[in-house]
């Protein structure tokens, strides 16, 4: 399983934006600056956040971004449907993975647990919580140049 890149880089972007975030917003430079995505990329990865609702302009065309809500109320899973359908780490999980055996295997059953469990873990995870780890994980790094 390998989630991909739009939705990394989506969860990096909605990191900054909950670390960074004011009422005027962070500008798409500073984003792809900061995160090191290329800016023409970062379109595609915007575009997405905000057609699912989790980011608007502060103030207009020419203005920043904000989280439409709280990073507490935001989990990693909404996340990612912003760039992928529900999670399905097998495709007899999906409604079109039609299997004649779907009742008679434990190994579906097997990999539905995984799937619960992983989907779980992205739901009880919320950008608040990734926010105050990745500044923890600035001030330790800030705090190691220092002393060089």
């Amino acid at each position: 399983m390998k989630f991909n890149t739009k939705t990394r880089y989506g969860l990096r972007t909605m990191i900054e934006l909950a670390m960074h975030g004011n009422d005027k917003g962070v500008y798409q430079k500073e984003i792809s600056e900061r995160q090191e995505i290329s800016f023409k990329y970062l379109d595609q990865i915007i575009a997405s956040l905000k057609a699912s609702g989790l980011i608007v302009n502060s103030e207009g065309r020419m203005s920043g971004y904000i989280l439409s809500k709280d990073p507490e109320k935001i989990n990693v899973y909404d996340i990612y449907k912003a760039f992928q359908h529900e999670l399905m780490i097998i495709d007899c999980l999906t409604a079109e993975g039609h299997c004649r055996r779907d009742r008679l295997c434990a190994a579906r059953d097997f990999w539905n647990d995984l799937n619960n469990l992983i989907v779980k873990y992205l739901k009880s995870t919320n950008l608040k919580d990734l926010a105050q780890k990745q500044e923890e994980i600035n001030e330790r790094e800030s705090a190691s140049m220092f002393f060089i």
